[in-house]
């Protein structure tokens, strides 16, 4: 028969330490035995038991020294080791507790009492022992998360451009604020066929480290259609059927791209299923260009529409993801794309300047922590 939980039966009286040890082999324990304080102190270091059996009173080192002594050892397998006091009457119980004991017993004992009591003991001490697994899986795993995101941060960082083209009489201005590390916003531009610029930005589903790789995937898709592509409209739909062809369907992302042509100030504008175009006309107001495609990668063989614009000096137009008329974390209703197209200055005197103000029209308490990622991109004909 395979014997049971370690107990270290500690009492200086031999014959309440052999009582002690009859009762509970009978109940399927294995008991060792010493008179000593001391020498338990040096047993639980070599063969630590499942359980201690703690006199109170004893020559030397008594109980209550020897268990603040035993929860003072760095070991944490040595200190945590579950303790019954066993004390007489008249004996505070509080010293006992506040020693550091999990439980006590009062002499004379009751070997049913002390069973439960063991039994309880053991039980509180094995749930501790897999909390304590538990947390330091836990932790492992966020150590871990941690450094999938710090990751995925440097590949977004890289991959979001620092610096925008130089087009003679255009400004360009753009940030990006993740809500956390990383998130699933991208834009970027590219030169296309005929003498024009391809600005593009896309919102994939969700946020964390998935999103950003979906990000990596969609500036190599734009990439991708742009070299197989001449305008926005088929550059939009190689994109979308090359995603819905990777995912099937199950990840995909809203985009807008307007195709410029910097010379005369003609735009194609196309969306799929993301926040509309703000276009701001100089000293005139804003308007809004809705997509006209369901999100890239849903939906096989989507059509894709071009609207045609004329931008002329002064005017701009902004691309952004749904952060940017979302952007505040409190009650606030949400700021929605027709509301935030009449809170903008169209007299701003530069993208930059343009791009402030719609970042404050959006969220006017700058203590207000986002509720989503925000990106924005606004091109401006400056002469």
């Amino acid at each position: 028969m395979e014997a049971g939980p370690q107990i270290l039966i500690v009492d200086d009286d031999a014959a309440s330490r052999k009582l002690l040890a009859r009762m509970l082999s009978a109940a399927g324990y294995f008991c060792h035995e010493t008179d000593s304080a001391t020498d338990a102190l040096n047993r639980v270091h070599e063969d630590p038991p499942a359980l201690i059996l703690l006199d109170f009173k004893m020559p030397g080192i008594d109980g209550a020294e020897a268990l603040r002594r035993l929860r003072a050892d760095p070991n944490p397998a040595t200190a945590q080791i579950p303790v019954i006091m066993l004390t007489g009457h008249g004996e505070s119980e509080v010293i006992c507790l506040n020693a550091g004991a999990d439980d006590f017993v009062i002499k004379p004992i009751n070997a049913e009492v002390l069973r439960a009591r063991i039994e309880t003991q053991l039980r509180l001490h094995s749930l501790r022992m897999q909390l304590q697994l538990q947390n330091q899986e836990l932790e492992a795993w966020r150590r871990n998360l941690e450094r999938d995101l710090a990751a995925a941060r440097l590949t977004q960082q890289a991959l979001i451009p620092q610096k925008p083209p130089t087009l003679p009489g255009w400004e360009i201005a753009a940030c990006y604020r993740p809500v956390i590390e990383v998130g699933g916003d991208i834009y970027g531009w590219l030169p296309i066929r005929n003498d024009r610029w391809l600005f593009w930005i896309a919102d994939a589903t969700g946020h964390g480290a998935s999103a950003a790789l979906l990000t990596t995937l969609a500036k190599l898709l734009f990439h991708h259609g742009n070299a197989e592509q001449e305008g926005p409209a088929a550059i939009m739909e190689a994109v979308n059927n090359d995603l819905r062809g990777i995912f099937g369907g199950r990840s995909f992302m809203s985009a807008m791209c307007v195709a410029l042509d910097a010379k005369n100030g003609q735009a194609s504008v196309v969306g799929a299923g993301h926040p509309p175009l703000l276009v701001t006309r100089f000293g005139r107001g804003t308007e809004a260009i809705a997509s006209s495609a369901p999100p890239l990668g849903l939906v096989e063989q989507s059509q894709f529409a071009e609207t045609i614009l004329e931008l002329n000096p002064g005017d701009a137009f902004t691309l952004y993801t749904d952060g940017l008329f979302g952007a505040a974390k409190n009650s606030r209703p949400r700021t929605t794309p027709t509301q935030l197209a009449g809170m903008i200055n169209p007299f701003a005197a530069s993208a930059e300047a343009l791009l402030e103000l719609m970042l404050k029209a959006a969220a006017p308490d700058a203590a207000e922590s986002p509720r989503d990622d925000v990106a924005a991109l606004v091109v401006r004909r400056s002469n």
